[in-house]
């Protein structure tokens, strides 16, 4: 096994080292997400926590970690009366995104179960890290099906694991630690709200600080051992201080007023449910201990309230995380001198009550507060298109010859209807579009390709039964082969990779029309968020079309581009098709299971370079030659309409929706699938 990187050896990200020690102090504390780019020591911290970790003792022999003082009643290897207890290390699991689910949470071998009736069980993941630590690399990469077991586990400090009648439980209570790089996508809130703290971690700007970084990661790669040893004083002191704290941590005494702060707090912030207030208070008195004292102070309440609750109360999906620290200040003012006795404890307050550190406080956890307006452009000013100019014309005066204008804000998203790929897909989990998936209803069976995952239980009684006098079968069981068995079949939903292609040209930016445009392109990206989708962004407008966002699973990057995004110019509807065609046979090679969705944002006009109209009927049909399921958002507007975007729809083998159909409370039009290219032909 390799020498790991000395915790105490990481330079700077103070944030990220106090969440993790105090989760080392107080395992009740929940866990803790790493937030931040990548190459930020992220993985290294987490890793170099577990030598810090106090030994755990476990009943020998039993592979579920049972506690010889208290052991698991339901324990599968149990039960252990009077069991003898040995001492190890408190162990690391790493949770591999790719992981299977009978990886996680273990395997039954179904041909036993059924033939001897015996419950013979291959402990998973989950067994391993039970009383240690469940390290998730890339938690917001982790499946669906696997993110919802996690959060079974979590909730019930237990893994149950079931098959066609056969049940086994253990229990699963773990520290869980998850790192992420939200470019990449984000988490879902239920997953999110069980990690007890989060911390945003970046690289240095300091010059002496990344020097020092370099210096030690080569002075580390060239001997580990030896680097290791050089630190070995500084982590035993740790090791002990870490210690110390535990058993200070029964004696800390967390008053009425400090409680009141508290619970204060977490009212002004919105956050949901009482979880907040909850892993406030035990973060607070770890924080407390940490220190040596024996009373919680209102700094122990503020460094816990700027760990335990920026990802708490995030609204929506594309508001950052964080706190507000001037109002964070404010609300432990008004609750706490009122309430809180602790004199001798508390903080001197600012007497004008503003504070001058301006959200500093020492630093823990908190990110710089999120203005209202941080995701809203300026609104621009001389470049607005007169409303009241024919949109008949593709020339006409400040559209799609007009100069380039200022972005414009856009309007307030809506929840729309459902636009899904025709056909069965196998890809990846989602709920988008029908596929073929582990999870969801039964539809059939087949032979096992590999390991047999999902029993087919009836399918798999009609095989073996026709063989039962050939086998010689005497007792009450059924003799089963392995050619018997039947894998079902199963359908769900898949997630896709939903590519806009969105015009900005100068017929799109008068700026109501163009707010209202961005309000509905945001409303998709809501809801491919919330069918967890891939989604990408191409542009348009005066001589070329470009990739403003290439295919990712971070909705709110897209949503961020969209926001900045300005028009003007002409209209090279041909080049934005030939653009979103380049991006989708590049997803083809790396991602061929994923099928593609194309949303085209267009009031359908095409100008510039010799026969536009045409090049662009000639794009859209090499979409549908290839079988790209597609949509056209009709942006047209005013008494004449054109229909140009039914006609692209055509072109494509899709179908045309207007801004007011998308509504999924609209009465304008019913509900509009997504035809398969090709099909309207």
């Amino acid at each position: 096994m390799s020498t790991p990187y000395p915790f105490t050896a990481i330079v700077g990200q103070d944030d990220l080292r106090l969440g993790l020690l105090l989760n080392a102090v107080s395992p009740a504390v929940g866990g803790v997400l790493v937030r931040g780019e990548k190459g930020t020591a992220k993985s290294t911290a987490v890793r170099a926590l577990a030598a810090l970790m106090p030994e755990v003792s476990v009943v020998a022999g039993c592979r579920f970690s049972c506690d010889p003082v208290s052991p698991d009643p339901a324990c599968p290897d149990g039960p252990h009366a009077e069991a003898a207890g040995v001492s190890r290390a408190a162990r690391t699991v790493e949770l591999p995104v790719g992981a299977s689910e009978d990886r996680l949470v273990g395997a039954l071998d179904i041909e036993r179960a059924l033939s001897e009736g015996v419950k013979a069980f291959e402990p998973g993941l989950l067994a391993d890290a039970h009383r240690g630590i469940l390290y998730v690399d890339e938690v917001n990469l982790l499946h669906d099906h696997l993110v919802d077991l996690l959060l079974d586990a979590a909730a019930m400090g237990a893994s149950y694991v079931e098959r066609e009648g056969v049940s086994v439980r253990h229990a699963a209570r773990f520290l869980l630690v998850g790192t992420m790089n939200p470019e990449e996508g984000e988490l879902r809130p239920q997953l999110l709200d069980r990690f007890g703290l989060t911390v945003e971690v970046a690289a240095s700007r300091d010059t002496d600080e990344r020097v020092e970084v370099v210096r030690r990661r080569l002075a580390y790669d060239d001997d580990p051992e030896g680097f290791a040893a050089r630190w070995a004083g500084e982590e035993s002191a740790l090791r002990e201080r870490i210690a110390a704290a535990r058993a200070l941590l029964p004696r800390v005494v967390l008053g009425d007023g400090v409680l009141r702060q508290i619970a204060a707090t977490c009212a002004a912030f919105e956050v949901d449910g009482m979880r907040a207030d909850i892993v406030m208070a035990r973060t607070a008195t770890a924080l407390a201990a940490w220190a040596g004292r024996e009373e919680v102070t209102a700094d122990d309440v503020r460094q816990a309230a700027l760990l335990a609750l920026p990802h708490r109360r995030r609204r929506n999906p594309f508001d950052a995380p964080g706190l507000d620290e001037d109002k964070l200040d404010q609300t432990l003012d008004e609750a706490g001198p009122q309430e809180n006795s602790d004199g001798d404890d508390q903080p001197d307050p600012d007497p004008d009550g503003g504070g001058d550190d301006d959200g500093g406080g020492g630093g823990g956890g908190g990110v710089p507060p999120q203005a209202d307006g941080d995701r809203t452009p300026p609104r621009g000013g001389s470049g607005d298109t007169p409303s009241g100019a024919p949109e008949g014309s593709p020339d006409a005066p400040g559209r799609s010859t007009g100069a380039e204008q200022q972005p414009v804000a856009s309007a307030e998203p809506f929840r729309t209807k459902m636009l899904s790929v025709p056909g069965l897909g196998e890809g990846a989990a989602g709920r988008r579009s029908r596929a073929r998936t582990e999870h969801g209803r039964t539809t059939g069976a087949r032979r096992p390709q590999g390991a047999l995952t999902k029993l087919h239980l009836a399918a798999t009684v009609q095989a073996a039964a026709p063989h039962q006098r050939a086998r010689g079968r005497s007792g009450r069981g059924l003799v089963v082969r392995r050619d018997d068995l039947r894998q079902a079949t199963r359908e769900g939903r898949e997630g896709n990779l939903v590519l806009f292609v969105v015009d900005a040209s100068g017929s799109m930016a008068a700026r109501q029309r163009m707010s209202a445009v961005k309000g509905a392109v945001l409303s998709l990206l809501l809801d491919a968020y919330q069918r967890r989708d891939k989604v990408g962004l191409v542009t348009f407008r005066g001589k070329e079309a470009e990739v403003a966002l290439p295919p990712t699973s971070s909705v709110d990057a897209a949503a961020s581009r969209l926001e900045s995004l300005p028009t003007g110019g002409r209209t090279p509807l041909a080049a934005g098709l030939l653009k979103a065609h380049d991006v989708l046979r590049v997803e083809r090679l790396r991602d061929p299971s994923r099928r593609p969705l194309l949303v085209v944002v267009t009031d359908g006009r095409a100008t510039g370079g010799p026969e536009p109209v045409a090049l662009a009927g000639r794009a859209g049909r090499l979409h549908r030659s290839e079988g790209t399921a597609s949509v056209v958002v009709d942006c047209e507007s005013g008494y004449v309409r054109l229909g140009l975007a039914g006609e692209l729809a055509r072109e494509l083998g899709g179908t045309a929706v207007t801004l007011d159909e998308l509504r999924a409370d609209s009465i304008a039009g019913l509900v509009k699938d997504v035809t398969a290219a090709g099909r309207a032909a």
